[in-house]
Order: C-alpha cells, then structure tokens, then sequence
C-alpha cells in the first residue's frame, strides 16, 4: 500500500515484545522493571509440567504465583471461574501456552477489576456493556507458534448454550508484556505444531489481502509469509530443528501485529463460527481447511466483480512469495496451498461432524462475523457456501 497526503491508520500492540531463544529467563528482570507487583495470577494449559520453567523464575525471584489450570478453549464459565479467584488479591496476570491459554490470560486479567459477570460485558449473547475499569496488566508467553495471541488486544470465549465464540475486546487487554521464546516450542505435539503453523501463514496472507490493510501491516506479512513458506513443512519434519522453530514463532509474532491491526477475511469469518458448532475442531486445522478454497474462491470474485481491484495485484504478489517463483501463477500457488494440506494432514471441515444440514446457520454466523469485514471484497452468501463445500 502507497501513503499519500490523505493517508491515515492506527497501529497499537503490546508495551514491550521481546523475541529470541532463551529470552524466557529476562522475565523477572522486565517484570520488575515495570513495576507490575510480586502477585502474579498464572493461566497455564493442562500440563502444568510446561509452565515450570516460568514458575520457578518467579519463585527463585520472590513472586508469590496462583496458577490457574484450563484444558480447553477458554469459556464463558471458565472465565468467570477465573475472575473470582483473581479477585482474590493478584497484581497481574501470566499467560503462558497456546492461544487458549493467553486468551484466557487476557480475559481473567480484564474481568478482575469489573462489577458483574462476564455475560454482562459481551456483545451479541449477553448484555454488552462497556468495561468501567482497565484491566490487570498481562504478560505473555506463547509455547505455540500460530496464535499470535501474545500481540493482540481481545480473547476469543466459546459458549456451549449459544453454539458460538465472541470476542471480549479492550485496547487494555493488549499486554504489558510480551515473550516469544521459539525454544518453547520444542515440546508443541506435531499435529499442534502442523496446525498452528497452517494458523500463522493464514494469518499473514489475510491481513495483506484485507481491505483494512496499512503499511505497516504490510511490511509485516511481506517479511512473514517468506519465512513461513520456507519452515512451514521442515518444522514438522524436524521437530527439533532450531531455525525452523524460531522461523516459525516469527512468523506467528509478525501474523499476530498484522491481523490486529488489518483484520482478517473469510478464512477466519468462518472458522469462528464453525468452532462454536463444533467445538472439538481444532481452530488452526480448521483455517487450514479453509484456506485454498477462500483463496480460489475470493480470487474468482475478483475477476468476475472487481476487475482492476487493488487486491488483484496484492494476489499476484502473494503468489510470487507463496511459490518463490514471480513468474508462477494463481494456480501454481492454489496447487502449493492445497499440497500443504495434504501433505501435513490438515482433516477436511466433514471430519468434524459438519454436513450440508448445518451450512445454513453456519452461513448465517460466518455473514454476520466480525472477521469478514476485513475479507478484501464483499462476498455473496452463496460464495461463501462455496468456500464451507469445498473444504468439507
């Protein structure tokens, strides 16, 4: 995207970001140097084991921890759980795991400080006030590389009775703190290393192709779609391998500073909903699911009604960097983007439980989510039933 005089855009993310293997040990040191408190609320995944590095950097140093265990997608009755035993005297909030985890992190942290309950501050299926109070400071730590959670400034919350995930957002919510060791990875089972990483391309390729998409996004995903390409299959291979994990977790940073800030697009318009109508589905696996369809399908739209889009043009440079090839095709990279979800195992949307029954509502909500709007071009509601049928 070229500025010119007229040319505007907001850019926000986390106070500080610190990157590098084995940066997880200035933890205390930055703590202390903001000045956060010595009672720290941890939200950890089900294997505590993962989270012992931090919580004996915080006990070597004098922090007094509460950890507070999920083993799931965060939920609106997990969250509540969470508040009220945060409530109970806690500084500030750690997150340290996958994008469950931080999320998770982010609500409690943002929860703590308010009267009510969390349906009280949700849009759409509860009463959607506005929060009165910032929240507690967050610091976070992602073991995964895909989320990009550690950047952004809202949480994802399922809720069974509704059949739906909503976003809890707050500019207070972006954390105070942010700690990408890619060496927390090594231990990422492979099918959550292969689905996440799917996540983290997806989650470059849909901010550059966003209609919301700046300069400063896009220096991001130009830096960060490459560097995924070129680790994406390795990882999985070389599960140890130092490069690929640190590309990786890259990659997954840069995705997570664009979408913030750019949005998303079809890809995760649906895969939002989908997750709340079948919440076994891994979000990651489902965004790879999706995602050449949403390409195929998009890049259709642009020819047929929007000939001469400016997104027409961003389409063929990600296909230089998605191939490695300038001169290579849309359908070169389509064909480099559905070998990938072969070739890592990517379950298609059916797997999960969805036939042709559930596409209606399932139309409906991918319609109404907030992440379409950043789709590069209004999409029909049958366009996007092309997409759902494609992957299933």
């Amino acid at each position: 995207m070229m500025m010119d005089g007229d040319s505007q855009f907001d850019f926000a993310t986390s106070g500080r970001i610190l990157f590098g293997w084995g940066i997880l040990n200035r933890l205390p040191e930055c703590v202390l140097h903001l000045g956060l408190g010595r009672r720290v609320f941890v939200v950890c995944g089900r294997n505590a084991a993962r989270a012992k590095p931090v919580l004996d950097l915080l006990e070597q140093n004098g922090f007094a921890s509460h950890v507070f265990q999920i083993a799931e997608e965060p939920s609106i009755e997990l969250i509540q759980q969470g508040m009220l035993e945060a409530r109970e005297g806690s500084d500030w909030v750690l997150g340290m795991g996958g994008g469950s985890a931080l999320d998770a992190a982010k609500a409690i942290a943002m929860m703590a400080p308010q009267a009510g309950e969390v349906l009280d501050y949700l849009e759409v299926i509860g009463s959607g006030k506005p929060f009165e109070k910032k929240g507690l400071p967050v610091v976070a730590i992602p073991t995964t590389a895909g989320t990009g959670s550690e950047v952004t400034r809202n949480a994802v919350l399922s809720s069974a009775h509704h059949r739906a995930k909503v976003s809890m957002r707050h500019s207070s919510m972006l954390p105070a703190l942010s700690i990408v060791d890619p060496s927390l990875t090594l231990s990422c089972p492979p099918a959550v290393t292969v689905s996440t990483g799917l996540d983290a391309l997806t989650q470059l390729i849909e901010p550059f192709l966003s209609c919301k998409a700046n300069p400063m996004t896009d220096g991001f995903c130009r830096q960060g779609i490459p560097v995924a390409v070129r680790s994406i299959q390795k990882v999985f291979q070389e599960p140890q391998n130092k490069q690929a994990r640190t590309d990786m977790a890259y990659a997954s940073l840069l995705g997570g500073l664009a979408l913030a800030n750019a949005g998303l697009g079809a890809v995760h318009g649906i895969a939002g909903p989908f997750g709340g109508m079948f919440p076994n589905a891994p979000h990651g696996a489902v965004c790879a699911a999706l995602l050449p369809a949403a390409l195929e399908v998009n890049n259709h739209v642009l020819k047929e009604r929007y000939r001469g889009h400016l997104c027409q043009l961003r389409l063929r440079e990600l296909v230089g960097m998605l191939t490695g090839n300038q001169d290579a095709t849309f359908e070169d990279a389509l064909a480099w983007t559905h070998q990938m979800v072969h070739l890592l195992n990517i379950p298609c949307l059916g797997s999960y439980g969805c036939s042709k029954g559930d596409l209606p509502l399932l139309i409906e909500k991918s319609m109404q989510a907030s992440s379409m709007k950043g789709n590069p071009v209004p999409l029909l509601r049958e366009e996007i039933a092309d997409i759902i049928q494609r992957a299933l």
